[in-house]
């Protein structure tokens, strides 16, 4: 399945979470499982989070951006659209591209 992430953007090109575990280093290209990192101060909520649109009104663009990704084996999450509506958990990831002005959500 196709979905949506959003990143922060290191100068030096690679990818980060914007909050659990933000010293990974994802690239595109490369698949990546899913990791437990209990945080304090944020709900425990294992797996990747993917969203369904490119879509997340709650949360800054700043030195962020969309990537278009693969997974499978997901659980679905409603959400308000206030907060982009429905979204993904998943056990693993593959990061395919950013996501461009040419990219229409399905």
């Amino acid at each position: 399945m196709i979905g949506y992430k959003l990143f922060r953007v290191r100068t030096d090109g690679t990818l980060g979470s914007l909050f659990i575990n933000r010293r990974q280093r994802l690239r595109v290209g490369e698949t990546y499982p899913a990791e437990d990192h209990p945080t304090k101060g944020y709900a425990h909520r294992p797996g990747w989070h993917i969203c369904s649109k490119p879509d997340a009104p709650h949360l800054s663009k700043r030195d962020r951006h969309w990537y278009v990704v693969e997974f499978r084996r997901f659980r679905r999450h409603k959400r308000p659209a206030c907060q982009g509506g429905m979204r993904f958990t998943t056990d693993w990831m593959r990061i395919i591209r950013p996501l461009d002005s040419s990219d229409q959500p399905t």
